[in-house]
């Protein structure tokens, strides 16, 4: 009997969680592809849990890949650098900053992202060279695609949304929209406007190294 039940209390665990897809708008009421998307609860039913597998940000054909990467509260990333040339990694940002000198291939230890926050990335031998780590305080996360849509297995009820993409004109921000989730699907439009991303050309006859 106590076996049955603890099956039964399982498979009511899992049912409580859906596959909530969000569409995220922006100012124009277009979908917006590349926003980073976030939920937490003030009841932490989910804590972040540590991630021992490091996370990659890879520097390959001079650009890092991938642009945008979003990692959970102390998650470990590592860098490696698959080009002939060498690079020369930094961030100054608030909630990270860090330095990796001049290296090929991959750098002896990850390095560990504490805080919550945006890291902007750059190389300091190649200037167009720039990458954003979003780090989350949740295990619901993941970055919209060319709808402007992600789909987030969670619970019903009440979370904070929280938002970023690097067209928000201080990209340090974050918006925050509290909502309750009751459906399978959840539309959201910026309150604030976001900037076109201009590409920035690459130097093909840069060989540094």
């Amino acid at each position: 009997m106590i076996k049955f039940s603890f099956i039964i209390t399982m498979f009511f665990v899992v049912l409580k969680s859906h596959a909530v897809t969000f569409t995220i708008y922006d100012e124009k009421q277009q979908p917006l592809p590349n926003t980073v998307v976030w939920l937490t609860s003030k009841d932490n039913i989910q804590p972040v849990k540590p991630i021992e597998t490091p996370f990659i940000m890879m520097q390959k054909e001079r650009q890092f890949i991938p642009h945008i990467l979003v990692v959970p509260q102390h998650a470990k990333v590592e860098f490696p650098n698959a080009d002939s040339i060498m690079h020369h990694v930094y961030s100054f940002s608030k909630s990270k900053t860090f330095e990796l000198k001049l290296y090929h291939g991959q750098p002896q230890s990850p390095v560990v992202f504490e805080q919550t926050g945006v890291v902007e990335l750059g190389c300091n031998i190649h200037d167009w060279m720039l990458s954003f780590i979003v780090v989350v305080d949740s295990p619901f996360y993941a970055i919209t695609d060319e709808q402007g849509q992600v789909s987030l297995n969670v619970e019903h009820g009440e979370y904070t949304l929280n938002l970023w993409h690097e067209g928000f004109t201080d990209f340090s921000q974050v918006e925050k929209e509290t909502i309750q989730l009751s459906a399978d699907r959840f539309s959201y439009q910026l309150k604030q406007a976001v900037k076109a991303i201009i590409p920035i050309e690459i130097d093909e006859f840069d060989d540094y190294e």
